[in-house]
């Protein structure tokens, strides 16, 4: 009995996994063990050794039944420490850098047009993006039935024939006058939709800056000033600007801004066609049509009005050739910025 004691318990001692361990139990537990055999041959001892080998027998059979479960509760906390071996902490490793969040570049530049303006004496303007008819077309003399209103392709809202979904940010202009008597000196950043296939240059999305300035005596020279510095402070001291003349029912005179290419500094090259410039806003003289819908005197007063595209000053900035680049969040483009 001693040696069957002997010998299991080192083949316990030496069980790696539960199938090594289940068989050395069947082995001398089970139905036919050896333990269990030895257990059967009782009867054909005396009632004296009956007694005696009776319960060493039974002795050792719940020792070894004990020892095999403690055997399997090692194994088994043996290979959850292995299995969970990478997740334990190593106090004395480096630790994982974080990723800190960049600002979104059209943000940027956003906060840096204000910047600039707010700088100048303006201060910040804002609006409904869901506007009426009246504000986004008809109050800046674009009439029913203008010309003009299929330069903008319209989201009306469904049911509502005098809502729509802005295309400009000049109605916050319109808001601002009819509630403040000049002098005013307001921009009006914000997000603007237009029903345009999207594609390198265009967006149904994107955002503007308006800027209107009113007050007695304000003449052309005082907006081609603004604009000038605003231009050297945005893309450097050392660009150059030029206004064309050119037509927004808003505004009259109007004129379009060109800045010298950043790429080819005016030399001409693939990005400015050739030409040495670079279209940058659209501003103009206030149209004395306006000031009526709003109360002013336009005899008294003279103002400018200025609009431009945040993504597209983003492009010339940073030489971007797709504005779809700031809409689809990869990662890798954001990061530069």
């Amino acid at each position: 009995m001693k040696d069957i004691e002997k010998e299991a318990l080192e083949e316990i001692s030496k069980s790696q996994t539960i199938e090594e361990i289940e068989k050395i139990r069947i082995k001398y537990l089970g139905r036919k063990g050896i333990v269990t055999e030895e257990l059967s041959n009782l009867s054909k001892l005396s009632l004296e050794d009956k007694k005696t080998f009776g319960k060493k027998l039974n002795i050792l059979k719940q020792k070894l039944s004990d020892i095999i479960e403690e055997r399997i509760v090692e194994i088994n906390k043996k290979k959850t420490t292995t299995n969970n071996s990478e997740d334990l902490i190593d106090v004395t490793l480096p630790g994982k850098p974080f990723i800190i969040g960049k600002i979104h570049p059209i943000t940027q530049i956003m906060s840096e047009v204000k910047n600039i303006f707010l700088s100048l004496g303006f201060k910040v303007a804002t609006g409904p993006e869901i506007e009426t008819d009246y504000y986004n077309f008809t109050a800046l003399n674009i009439p029913k039935d203008h010309p003009s209103r299929d330069m903008q392709d319209t989201f009306y809202i469904e049911g509502k024939d005098d809502l729509l979904l802005r295309t400009h940010t000049s109605p916050v202009q319109i808001h601002v006058m009819e509630k403040q008597k000049p002098p005013v000196r307001i921009i009006a950043p914000g997000k603007v939709y237009r029903h345009e296939a999207v594609d390198a240059s265009h967006s149904f999305t994107f955002h503007q800056v308006e800027g209107l300035a009113v007050d007695e005596d304000i003449t052309f020279a005082d907006l081609k000033t603004l604009l000038e510095i605003f231009v050297k402070r945005m893309f450097g001291v050392d660009v150059l600007s030029r206004f064309r003349p050119s037509y927004f029912p808003f505004t009259e005179p109007s004129a379009e801004v060109d800045i010298q290419c950043l790429i080819c500094k005016g030399k001409g090259c693939s990005v400015c066609k050739q030409s040495g410039w670079l279209e940058l806003l659209g501003c103009g003289m206030v149209n004395p049509k306006v000031f009526e819908f709003v109360g002013y005197d336009a005899k008294k007063y003279s103002g400018y009005a200025f609009g431009m595209g945040i993504e597209r000053i983003a492009m010339l900035k940073y030489g971007i050739d797709d504005m779809r680049l700031f809409y689809e969040n990869e990662l890798d483009f954001l990061k530069q910025f």
